[in-house]
């Protein structure tokens, strides 16, 4: 290509095929939902062993089971912005540095309320994390592939939040729960130093700051050694979206979309966190032995990352309606869970199969998000989706510490959580038919700016 010609941004990056600068996006982003999935299931591990060594009632620790999602209500849509006024990558070093020492300072703790304390800190780092790194990969990956690679790096979270149930049987019982929370926080300390050094910048957002004109044509020239670029080369740039307002993701059609989305995740996100946060607790309610109990709640993680590759596969095709089916398969698996005299292996799979649902319609939803969104306010739009869905991750934790501290039974708490999952159905496939209207077809694209 000749320097001085024009080249559209989009094109730049729906042009590519997957090589060595596809995969390095995909490795260090993989690392770092990796170890947010670790943080985020760890307290579920260690909280059957600060219920016995602290003598702390479980129904009283809701408020530190979800004081990280309170965090991540806040620094969702607060880093969202952030990351859309000054880029991607700074927000998710920054994101993932602080989510790291907060974790590791659980390690010298000695009461809830401190937990509590650290969590809300940690929420806020993992909050910065989550959307920047969605938006980011979206706007460095080409169309053809935007939403496979999407829901490929979203599936660290659900691979890291296994690991901590095989801690909590292998290591725990030796070193205590204290080494959950020291791996948990120092494994991230090394991944933010690969981020430091070897994360690029989103293109797109780089095309909206011309000062950055240089950081610019860099990392063209990685993400595109088939092209020659050089300092004569001008980039179109995308439209900007006004900034410090919303008003953008209510715009050009787009306002029922994002209610349903919010809906969507709020009663997906309801559900998966009771599950995440208690899952140990219920077990070990039913006389499930705790390394027992730890091992088969990593089948629900497990399940999910099957989950994640299998709407890979179903969300380029199907968008919102691959979402909407494994919603309608959800609400029964989950109450599968609680059919009594279940065998270990058979509770183990039925419990994979909640989280092949769960989450792999999360998953689906997190992609689309990523996807439906304009450049200019796309950050803002997936992290308020993941504000507002955080509203439903603090509410299932915190509900079922109630309905725990009520002693009812396992298959009646089952149903309730099994409530907001249909209305995340529901919502999704209203999103189904908004999608097939607006893009002549179930796949989903870019809303215009």
């Amino acid at each position: 290509m000749a320097g001085s010609a024009r080249l559209n941004v989009d094109e730049l990056v729906d042009g590519q095929t997957f090589r060595g600068f596809n995969l390095n996006l995909l490795f260090w982003s993989f690392c770092a939902m990796f170890a947010e999935g670790f943080e985020i299931s760890a307290l579920g591990i260690a909280a059957p062993h600060l219920v016995r060594e602290w003598g702390v009632p479980a129904g009283a620790m809701g408020p530190m089971m979800g004081a990280s999602l309170i965090g991540i209500l806040v620094g969702a849509p607060l880093f969202g912005s952030l990351g859309d006024r000054h880029g991607r990558r700074f927000v998710i070093v920054g994101g993932c540095f602080l989510f790291s020492i907060t974790t590791l300072a659980v390690v010298w703790v000695e009461t809830i309320e401190q937990i509590t304390a650290l969590r809300v800190i940690t929420g806020i780092g993992m909050g910065a994390l989550m959307p920047n790194a969605i938006a980011l990969n979206s706007e460095l990956s080409p169309r053809h592939l935007r939403a496979k690679l999407v829901i490929l790096m979203f599936m660290g979270i659900t691979l890291g939040g296994a690991v901590p149930g095989f801690i909590g049987a292998w290591l725990v019982p030796a070193h205590g729960w204290q080494i959950l929370f020291l791996i948990g926080g120092g494994f991230p300390l090394l991944v933010c130093l690969g981020l430091l050094l070897w994360l690029p910048e989103s293109v797109k957002f780089l095309a909206t700051r011309p000062e950055r004109e240089g950081e610019l044509l860099r990392i063209a020239r990685r993400m595109r050694p088939d092209l020659t670029l050089d300092g004569g080369t001008r980039f179109v740039r995308p439209a900007p979206a006004p900034k410090g307002t919303i008003a953008p993701l209510f715009s050009g059609g787009l306002a029922a979309i994002t209610l349903l989305l919010w809906l969507t995740f709020a009663a997906t996100l309801m559900a998966n966190y009771f599950l995440n946060s208690w899952m140990a607790v219920l077990f070990e309610m039913k006389g499930i032995a705790p390394e027992t109990a730890a091992i088969t709640t990593t089948a629900y993680h497990l399940g999910a990352a099957l989950g994640g590759l299998a709407m890979s596969l179903l969300l380029d095709r199907w968008g919102f309606l691959a979402v909407t089916a494994m919603l309608a398969v959800a609400g029964p698996a989950l109450l599968s869970i609680g059919l009594p005299g279940l065998p270990t292996p058979m509770l183990a799979m039925l419990v994979g199969v909640a989280g092949f649902c769960i989450l792999g319609a999360q998953f689906g939803s997190n992609a689309a998000a990523g996807i439906l969104y304009p450049t200019g306010c796309r950050s803002k739009g997936v992290g308020l989706a993941f504000a507002v869905g955080r509203i439903g991750s603090v509410l299932g934790p915190v509900i079922g510490a109630l309905l725990i501290g009520l002693e009812l039974p396992l298959m009646l708490l089952l149903l309730v959580m099994a409530a907001p999952i249909l209305l995340a159905a529901i919502a999704a496939f209203l999103l189904g038919r908004l999608s097939y209207r607006r893009f002549g077809g179930w796949q989903l694209d870019e809303a215009a700016a």
